[in-house]
């Protein structure tokens, strides 16, 4: 059995072998871009999953920032109060002395005057 090689037989040889590279590169090259399109879907839904997270953390500093300012404001309130309470308990405290220091200088002018 001799081969004869013709131009025409080196052409279908050369054609078939090129155009099986290019099937194989083709189907590669799907397969490839299949995987890429689902690395892209996983992460397009990742970097959703972070934004939905990313809301509700705002969502919820926005709601602990509400809270801080309003405890703020009570100790303020509160503060008030206390300092309030404490001075009008000190005025009371140095009337109640005055008294007594009166009540004391009566006496002793009574006890000393008989």
């Amino acid at each position: 059995m001799i081969f004869e090689f013709t131009l025409t037989n080196v052409i279908a040889i050369v054609g078939s072998f090129i155009g099986a590279w290019w099937g194989l590169l083709k189907v590669l090259g799907a397969q490839s871009e299949k995987r890429l399109n689902e690395r892209f879907d996983a992460l397009a839904k990742s970097m959703a999953d972070v934004a939905a997270t990313q809301h509700s953390n705002a969502a919820a500093t926005l709601e602990l920032e509400r809270e801080f300012r309003k405890h703020q404001a009570d100790m303020a309130r509160e503060y008030l109060r206390r300092d309030d309470f404490v001075r009008h308990v000190g005025i009371i405290e140095t009337r109640i002395d005055n008294f007594a220091l009166r009540m004391e200088r009566a006496l002793d002018n009574l006890g000393g005057k008989p």
